[in-house]
């Protein structure tokens, strides 16, 4: 320990020294044993605290962790494999929901085309019916129109006669010239 003497205006301190050098004051000689004994007892008790309740309490924590993180992995690999078999249904799903609206596009268009073919035919029918009933129809109206166009010709060709030769002709003979016109 240093201790300062006063002796007039000037101070002296004085540090123990080893061997003319100085000591440095947590190794004094006197005390270095006992220092030396109280540090191994410190660094024993630490290490008993150590080893028995802080070392096994983290690695405790640290296997926890580890378990945690393990579980977590596993929940997660699981979590995966049950989506890529929920993908693959649904890609199967879908395949599937494909393969069935072609087959019900198709048979949609099967039905629509037999349905338009049989309304086809059920109007080509009819209309060759009504064709038939217009055919019979202009027959008769031309038949009708022929008896008039003999009439009238018939008619014409008395008027015609008699006016030119002054003369009525026989019905007869005039019936029989509109006959031969008319034939062609």
């Amino acid at each position: 320990m240093a201790e300062s003497h006063a002796t007039g205006t000037t101070a002296h301190t004085e540090v123990p020294t080893n061997h003319g050098k100085p000591e440095f004051p947590p190794f004094n000689k006197d005390t270095f044993a006992s220092q030396l004994v109280s540090f191994a007892v410190a660094f024993a008790l630490l290490y008993v605290i150590v080893s028995r309740f802080a070392l096994p309490r983290v690695g405790g924590v640290i296997k926890a962790r580890e378990n945690t993180i393990e579980k977590d992995l596993t929940e997660a690999q699981a979590l995966r494999d049950e989506s890529d078999l929920a993908l693959k249904a649904y890609e199967t799903e879908l395949a599937q929901a494909r393969t069935r609206a072609q087959a019900i596009g198709s048979e949609t268009r099967d039905t629509l085309a037999a349905q338009s073919e049989a309304e086809r035919k059920a109007l080509e029918i009819s209309l060759s019916a009504k064709l038939a009933e217009a055919e019979k129809t202009i027959a008769a109206m031309r038949e009708k129109a022929m008896g008039n166009v003999k009439t009238i010709a018939t008619d014409a060709t008395a008027a015609i006669v008699q006016r030119l030769s002054g003369v009525a002709p026989d019905n007869q003979t005039i019936d029989r010239a509109v006959d031969a016109s008319l034939k062609g």
